[in-house]
């Protein structure tokens, strides 16, 4: 299982940064590699996600939605995955801080999709937090 984390600092309060993380549908807009979620009801998606090359397509289920604080999800079908955004509140505003594990079923495609993924769902994350400070 691999992680990824991160975090960033958005100069709003943890009610408007959190008011756009939780419009899942919206992420294809913070994010070039997302190419599409599909709302699938009772508050599960399915992304469908270009990265590495690959095509990948996973349907996810928001586990925990606890507003502003913890917004959390975890995979039905698809690439194993889960994570979650927390919100704290700093004098500048929002840490956003995000975390991810996976874990694929191939350890060999595994291996190689961590040393691409880390960078690349770190750009991503990084992309998407800078999208939705651009809204606020």
């Amino acid at each position: 299982m691999a992680t990824i984390e991160h975090s960033a600092i958005l100069p709003a309060p943890p009610e408007r940064v959190f008011a756009l993380l939780e419009r899942v549908e919206d992420f294809v807009d913070y994010s070039d590699l997302i190419k599409r979620i599909e709302p699938l009801g009772g508050q599960r998606y399915r992304w469908h996600v270009h990265a590495v090359g690959m095509d990948w397509t996973f349907d996810v289920a928001i586990t925990e939605n606890r507003p502003p604080e913890v917004l959390a999800w975890q995979s039905v079908e698809g690439v194993h995955n889960e994570g979650c955004y927390r919100l704290n509140p700093v004098e500048a505003g929002t840490e956003v801080s995000f975390t991810l594990t996976y874990t694929l079923r191939n350890r060999l495609v595994e291996k190689a999709v961590t040393k691409a993924a880390k960078p690349l769902v770190s750009k991503v994350s990084r992309q998407i937090l800078e999208r939705v400070e651009e809204r606020l």
